[in-house]
């Protein structure tokens, strides 16, 4: 198969999925950490290395290495008896451990009458990566933040639930397509990478429905919230500027390539080129790219809607150099005659070596305030408005 020019890796980079995608991180790392709650029912203040169990959460959940994961959810194990039972006798004659990895399954707390156990408290610090010691919550900071990390949890997905009927299905598809096309893979690579993690692909339809509502959720209940002026986005670009300074240039490119065989006689070789004319006026005119890449590119990078990846000036042929380095970012360029044939290309990014103008990077500024101070914002609203309209109580 004719390769456009040499590549260099191609890099699987975090995109957002939908509007508030950068936001969805913000309430994983509340979802899955331990810091979301920094008071019950105003009692009590956040335990030292709640924050850090939460950004290690979000540092697993961004890492763009991985494949897609379903969020961590421990399931409580309390046993309806237990539910009858006042919680004082629980504590009161709780067993005691058989042995060292065994934990007591007594009531520590209850959000809306639903008790939550000692294990749960144990398995929840188990999956964001913080065991924790249960055995005497009252004088453990760590395992009260764990609590609290794994109250904030029920309080969120109690509210994220009345968004479940608002997410459709084209909006999951959409959803597992962006996510596939950001790997690079075709349908098929990506359910074989799912299985090889363990996930069918129902799996995925059901995490990306979870991300969807929670994403839905930050939208209407945080990021309206939210105020960035632009001297916030210039304050933060005059003290950040060695982040938007590129050290190299860098093109980020899609093609679309019609193959001419080596022995073409002049009729094929007209042929070809009023072939690639015509699509390329397909493009241009508005077609999806990704679509036409598909249906008629004679290179590997079809699977990929045309995605080459990332480049610098010296990894491409000169004609592919030279048919997209002044184009902006979006547009289609001429067709351009290489030895492999015509190529239709498209210019996705480009990082031009220096201190990138704020212009650039204004929105990519503006998300990132926006993800801090949804952070704090995120927090509030949980021990402000959530404590509040739920019945949270702690029996340590």
């Amino acid at each position: 198969m004719a390769q456009p020019a040499s590549r260099s890796p191609k890099t699987i980079r975090a995109i957002p999925l939908i509007g508030a995608a950068s936001l969805a991180a913000i309430l994983l790392s509340h979802v899955t950490g331990c810091s979301a709650l920094s008071s019950l029912n105003g009692k009590g203040k956040p335990a030292a290395g709640a924050s850090a169990a939460a950004q290690a959460s979000v540092a697993a959940q961004a890492s763009p290495a991985s494949a897609p994961s379903p969020s961590t959810q421990p399931t409580p194990l309390a046993v309806a008896t237990e539910a009858a039972i006042p919680p004082d006798a629980l504590i009161a004659h709780a067993p005691s451990p058989q042995g060292p990895h065994q934990t007591v399954a007594h009531i520590v707390a209850s959000v809306d009458g639903e008790p939550i156990t000692a294990r749960d408290v144990e398995q929840f610090s188990v999956a964001v990566g913080h065991p924790v010691n249960v055995e005497d919550i009252a004088d453990d900071p760590q395992a009260k933040a764990a609590l609290k990390g794994l109250i904030s949890q029920k309080l969120l997905q109690k509210e994220i639930d009345q968004y479940s009927s608002k997410v459709d299905e084209e909006q999951i598809d959409n959803y597992m397509d962006v996510v596939r096309r950001d790997k690079h893979m075709t349908p098929e690579q990506f359910k074989a990478a799912l299985a090889q993690s363990g996930m069918s692909m129902e799996d995925f339809r059901k995490h990306a429905r979870e991300e969807l509502e929670k994403e839905m959720m930050i939208r209407q209940q945080i990021r309206q919230r939210v105020e960035i002026s632009n001297a916030d986005i210039q304050a933060y670009y005059d003290t950040h500027k060695a982040d938007f300074t590129v050290a190299s240039e860098k093109l980020k490119v899609a093609q679309i390539l019609i193959g001419v065989p080596q022995n073409a006689t002049p009729q094929q070789v007209a042929a070809l080129q009023a072939k690639a004319d015509k699509i390329r006026a397909a493009a241009a005119g508005g077609a999806d790219f990704a679509a036409l890449a598909r249906k008629y590119s004679d290179d590997e990078s079809r699977n990929n809607g045309g995605e080459l990846g990332w480049f610098g000036p010296q990894d491409i042929l000169d004609q592919i150099y030279s048919g997209v380095k002044d184009l902006k970012p979006g547009d289609i360029s001429q067709v351009v005659r290489t030895r492999h044939g015509f190529h239709i290309l498209k210019l996705e990014e480009h990082q031009v070596a220096g201190l990138q103008p704020l212009a650039e990077v204004k929105e990519q500024i503006r998300n990132q305030l926006i993800n801090q101070r949804a952070n704090a914002e995120l927090e509030d609203w949980v021990e402000t408005d959530l404590t509040k309209q739920h019945d949270v109580e702690t029996f340590y």
